[in-house]
């Protein structure tokens, strides 16, 4: 079944929104927590930006994978 084009859009565009500002929060996150660490600050941007992809990906999966099946 395909989804109507509005959903789709709608989906696209909340799943770009999320997914910037998980990357940036995640990023001003590090810094504040690492001290000048640099390599904590990205060990800890990248378990952030990956738990929220993750979520995005689970939660935008029905729209996502039902348009991407149907083509």
């Amino acid at each position: 079944m395909l989804q109507p084009l509005a959903k789709r859009v709608v989906a696209e565009v909340l799943g770009t929104f999320f997914l910037l500002a998980a990357v940036v929060g995640s990023g001003i996150m590090a810094e504040r927590l690492a001290n000048g660490n640099t390599a904590l600050a990205l060990l800890a941007n990248t378990a952030a930006t990956g738990a929220a992809l993750i979520a995005l990906i689970i939660s935008f999966a029905p729209i996502w994978v039902v348009n991407s099946i149907s083509k």
